[in-house]
């Protein structure tokens, strides 16, 4: 179906038809409903090639996630794509791995216009790297809110959420609480484990321990608990650092023969919805993962939109969901 047989069945001009699918603001809005009638009935496509070579906008984003495995990367793309399918655009979904050989291919993408602008959440060491290869370009660095970084940012306060998490466990009577981190390549891993570092030398708790899993799984989430559990003291209480390792946390723990809180209490980090189904539910720390994507799609809109704009540094509300697993 043509655009000439849409204007015909409206009743309108092909012009008239254009204004209306590009969103132009001088249409009647008995006219606009007509047209949209029309295209519904016809099931009419827009060229979209021809409508980017006409208006230098292809209205598609890229997005680019190191894991997309990591329900937490999930839920962030979700809240991402439906804000910007709410926007009138669509979104390019890069699982990047973090491998830069990938990385290079979608973002040549920015410099032949298919896409109008990037959203990452790579960790903060791959900045000088996508720095280079981004340039000027419209982008927005979701998850990792590094205040030198230039460009805008959304994330949460991971320092002062995990060291209200130990203040949290001190309140219960937990004096050995462990930490099971991932890597601290990532700002966020950082930021949380100095709040844990801290928040336990307020409480005057001179025990500590820190195990670091080999990536973010339950497999490594058991792996680094089972190195925890074998010190001559063991953790009366450990927080991870995402409610994936936390699963696995639980498992080694169970394994083990100790009880679930009654032996060691245990914290995630996320708020995935799986776990308030585990055995028992987890307490964790609740990111607003869909808000932080769709706050990062609107941040990208305003730079695509004013590109001499100052950088934002969004920090989005965390709270604790305090469940049997404490």
């Amino acid at each position: 179906m043509s655009i000439e047989k849409v204007a015909r069945l409206a009743g309108v001009s092909t012009a008239t038809v254009s204004r209306v699918l590009n969103d132009h603001p001088g249409v009647r809005s008995t006219t606009r409903d007509k047209v949209l009638a029309a295209i519904n009935a016809c099931d009419y496509q827009p060229n979209l090639l021809a409508r980017q070579l006409r208006t230098s906008q292809s209205r598609m984003l890229l997005v680019l996630i190191p894991d997309l495995t990591n329900p937490f990367c999930s839920r962030v793309v979700q809240g991402i794509e439906a804000e910007a399918e709410a926007q009138g655009y669509h979104i390019l979904l890069c699982h990047s791995g973090s491998l830069f050989r990938r990385e290079t291919a979608y973002l040549a993408l920015l410099t032949g216009k298919v896409v109008e602008g990037v959203i990452t959440l790579d960790a903060v060491n791959r900045l000088p790297e996508l720095i280079a290869l981004i340039g000027d370009s419209p982008w927005v660095q979701c998850a990792e809110g590094d205040p030198a970084f230039g460009r805008s940012t959304v994330t949460i306060d991971n320092f002062d959420a995990t060291a209200s998490t130990v203040k949290f466990l001190v309140a219960k009577g937990r004096r050995r609480i462990a930490l099971v981190n991932s890597d601290t390549r990532y700002l966020y891993a950082q930021q949380r484990e100095a709040g844990y570092v801290a928040a336990l030398k307020d409480a005057g708790l001179n025990w500590s321990a820190i195990s670091y899993a080999s990536d973010v799984s339950c497999e490594a989430g058991t792996a680094a608990t089972d190195e925890l559990l074998a010190k001559a003291q063991r953790p009366d209480a450990i927080i991870a650092v995402s409610d994936v390792l936390a699963v696995g946390v639980m498992h080694a723990i169970q394994e083990a023969g100790l009880c679930i809180p009654d032996d060691v209490a245990v914290v995630g980090f996320d708020g995935i919805p799986f776990t308030s189904s585990l055995n028992p539910p987890l307490t964790t720390i609740e990111q607003p993962m869909g808000k932080m994507g769709a706050r990062s799609v609107q941040l990208l809109l305003e730079s695509i939109r004013h590109p001499q704009a100052t950088a934002t540094h969004d920090v989005l509300p965390w709270k604790m969901v305090e469940r049997r697993s404490t």
